[in-house]
């Protein structure tokens, strides 16, 4: 399995960028990207071919202005995160299940 880690920084310093900001956002999310940070949403991809697309998707709808990185990550990259909440560990988020046919 893959991962996509998407991490931007966008103005949000006009009613327009606001905006724009809102459209990427809800674009993340309707594409299966979940909130890991603020500004930082990832998505589990089953071959590095799914990833591809999903990282086209997010290309096609880059704001004009900001920056945003794409990260591809494989699972054992993914798992091997280290998550911190003060000073508490936490575990990585679980990948989810595959979907198996018999």
């Amino acid at each position: 399995m893959m991962w996509a880690l998407v991490m931007f920084d966008l103005p949000t310093d006009t009613k327009r960028a606001r905006q724009e900001y809102a459209m990427f956002r809800k674009m993340l999310l309707g594409d299966g990207f979940t909130q890991m940070q603020y500004s930082v949403y990832a998505r589990p991809c089953a071959s590095k071919e799914t990833l591809a697309v999903h990282v086209q998707r997010v290309e096609r709808s880059l704001p004009p202005d900001g920056e945003v990185r794409i990260l591809e990550l494989t699972d054992k990259h993914f798992e091997r995160m280290r998550v911190f909440w003060g000073k508490r560990r936490e575990q990585t988020e679980a990948p989810p299940h595959q979907l198996e046919l018999f």
